[in-house]
């Protein structure tokens, strides 16, 4: 299957999700961008299109590199200890069409242990 195949599978995967799925400022949507070199999480609130925290490999603060499954797990303590600081203990997660296996479901498992809740 060639790449744009696969890229045009996975937007569609994530536009049915998020005809379901959306974030308000008590429980806020996570949402996961997955590419080759990063792994990048957001808390999003739909209802007024602002990004509450964000983590990302991609960021100097983390000593996370490298696109690999201890890395998502870093991003994922990041972006569940940002959201306890800034009073969020609730969220729906959105996998951005990726499948829940690999570095997507190591993200979610390390903010479910930092205290997000979803």
């Amino acid at each position: 299957m060639a790449q744009f195949e696969r890229g045009a599978a996975r937007a569609h995967r994530h536009r049915r999700v998020r005809a379901r799925v959306s974030g308000t400022p008590q429980r806020p949507r996570l949402c996961v961008y997955r590419s080759l070199r990063h792994i990048y999480a957001q808390l999003v609130d739909d209802q007024s299109g602002r990004t509450l925290a964000a983590a990302s490999t991609a960021e100097s603060g983390l000593e996370a590199r490298g696109a690999n499954r201890s890395s998502a797990a870093q991003v994922g303590r990041a972006i569940g200890e940002r959201a306890r600081a800034a009073g969020i203990e609730r969220a729906v997660f959105d996998r951005g069409g990726y499948l829940y296996h690999g570095r997507v479901q190591a993200l979610a498992d390390a903010a479910r242990e930092a205290g997000l809740q979803f």
